[in-house]
């Protein structure tokens, strides 16, 4: 007996190798962290790698997507889309070996709208995976939940209308029985919750916001109002952030054009909202001890620090603790480490802002064009840009660059983790990094 306590005593003091799954757009926590609260994860994730270097698996995605993959019992998902914007696919690829166990066909569309330029594709949302399913969503042309087993189709929705204009972006979020879609296109923007079990519509809410095109004089020249009506000013592409506010309370935070809503998740109730001049925000925002960092927009971007509490209109409140205009993203998303935020411009220039302040700490260029949102797990930030550069950081007030590893082609979706591997989806393929010699082997 003895000697068994003395086991168990044994086998608790000694460090999991925790296998991480990512199961949505920023992994666990929707904020790009590995682990909660701030903490460096234990993993062996690679700091080095190449095309001939700590490659585990190499295996080529059909078509084109930008969406994260999500991992789960070791299985890998993400959808890609003909370049055209025809056909709409799932793809799941096994975790260990790369093999391609399903790609299935889910959607077609005979006259799919133009994108109308080369950042987005018609595979950009990244779908949400739980134990049995994964819900895939690619905006206006189809949603749908399939069997992580099978690939069966257990249910599908294309009756969700948006003129996505630039193609869609927003991801899926899951919340208790619910399915959260947002549709912030040009003519209708909304967020609709669906059952999970069945598909149907449980809540749906339209933004209420006060279009520039409302306030025209008539004295406009037809090419700036055509622009206003028909254009990207009221579109968005972020993906909302539910977080649980001091008091308890469960928030669904969603910038979109005009406006950043919070709602409640479970009944699409508004619950406040702050108004701002600028449209098709995408990053994400993120969130700690009751504060929720969020991007305003991409003409003149801001990213702005928010005291949750207060209800109802909060334009004029003193709820925006301060505001950024420097070097903001206008693609990627936040990251917040330690009280530090760190953000990647488009032309590849590093913020580091302390969160209690919004003041800048150091700001440094490592080069590139991102759209990709960066990680942090083993103790590091990993950045990845459209060239195929990883650039690896160490936080912290003072740069410290700790690699740069380059792959034959860029990344456009946000990286993943599965356990000790770094999960790369670039324009053409899927990668498993891995250490081939981690420490403690």
């Amino acid at each position: 007996m003895i000697r068994e306590l003395l086991a168990i005593l044994l086998l608790s003091t000694v460090p999991i190798n925790t296998r991480a799954d990512w199961p949505e757009f920023r992994g666990p926590y929707g904020n790009g962290h590995v682990v909660a609260n701030d903490q460096a994860s234990s993993g062996n994730l690679p700091l080095t790698w190449s095309e001939t270097e700590n490659v585990r698996w190499k295996t080529p995605v059909p078509h084109r997507g930008w969406s994260t993959p999500v991992v789960r019992d070791g299985k890998i998902w993400l959808t890609t889309a003909t370049e055209d914007g025809h056909d709409f696919f799932a793809v799941c690829v096994d975790a260990e070996s790369g093999e391609v166990l399903h790609n299935k066909k889910l959607f077609h569309c005979d006259e799919p709208e133009p994108l109308g330029n080369h950042l987005n594709c018609y595979a950009a949302p990244s779908p949400a995976i739980e134990k049995g399913r994964v819900y895939v969503h690619f905006g206006s042309y189809g949603t749908a939940c399939l069997d992580t087993a099978t690939g069966e189709i257990l249910w599908q929705r294309d009756d969700l209308p948006c003129r996505h204009y630039r193609g869609p972006s927003s991801s899926v979020v899951l919340f208790e029985n619910l399915v959260i879609l947002t549709l912030d296109g040009v003519d209708l923007q909304y967020t609709i919750a669906l059952d999970k079990q069945t598909g149907d519509t449980v809540w749906k809410t339209i933004r209420d916001v006060e279009w520039n095109d409302q306030n025209l004089t008539g004295n406009e020249d037809p090419a700036s109002v055509q622009r206003i009506r028909d254009g990207d000013h009221r579109k968005a592409h972020c993906t909302p952030l539910i977080v649980t506010t001091p008091d308890g309370r469960t928030q669904m935070i969603s910038p979109g054009a005009k406006a950043a809503f919070a709602y409640d998740p479970r009944t699409g109730d508004e619950i406040w909202r702050i108004d701002y001049d600028d449209f098709s925000v995408a990053p994400r925002p993120v969130f700690h001890d009751g504060i929720a960092y969020l991007v305003t927009g991409i003409t003149h971007p801001e990213l702005w620090a928010i005291r949750l509490g207060p209800t109802g209109n909060l334009t004029d409140s003193d709820t925006v603790l301060w505001r950024l205009n420097s070097r903001v993203s206008k693609t990627a998303s936040p990251l917040l480490v330690d009280g530090l935020i760190y953000m990647i411009s488009d032309d590849g220039i590093v913020n580091c802002i302390d969160a209690a302040t919004g003041d800048p700490v150091w700001q440094k260029r490592i080069g590139g064009a991102f759209a990709a949102s960066p990680i942090y797990a083993a103790g590091r930030i990993y950045f990845c840009n459209q060239d195929g550069e990883t650039t690896v950081l160490a936080p912290g007030r003072k740069f410290k660059e700790l690699a740069t590893n380059t792959l034959d082609d860029g990344c456009m979706a946000s990286p993943a983790v599965d356990g000790d591997a770094l999960i790369l989806r670039t324009k053409t393929h899927l990668y498993r990094l891995e250490d081939s010699q981690p420490a403690g082997r």
